[in-house]
């Protein structure tokens, strides 16, 4: 077994991100789209903290703890919008929460 080298995380994040690129464009619960938009999140922080690693720099860390503090803001104001929609619509299917616009 040889060292794990860029092109396995890339890889990594690579597949992590298409998944979560299908779950957003298949799925039609708002919440398992939110999941899906966190995983994609979560794939570019993977292949940034790889590049820092491989170039021998902090700055991909650094871009991790900013973009992880922008996903904790975007995960508290999207949760607090999906209870929202849950409690006035009852349902999370983005075809009944576009019939809200009507």
């Amino acid at each position: 077994m040889g060292e794990l080298g860029i092109e396995h995380f890339l890889f990594l994040s690579a597949a992590l991100f298409i998944i979560g690129m299908m779950g957003v464009l298949t799925r039609r619960n708002v919440l398992i789209i939110f999941m899906c938009v966190e995983l994609m999140v979560t794939a570019v922080n993977i292949s940034l903290v790889a590049f820092g690693v491989a170039t021998d720099t902090m700055n991909g860390q650094a871009f991790v703890i900013f973009t992880v503090s922008v996903a904790a803001a975007e995960a508290a104001v999207g949760l607090g919008i999906i209870l929202a929609l849950n409690r006035r619509g009852k349902s999370l299917d983005v075809d009944d929460i576009r019939a809200l616009r009507d």
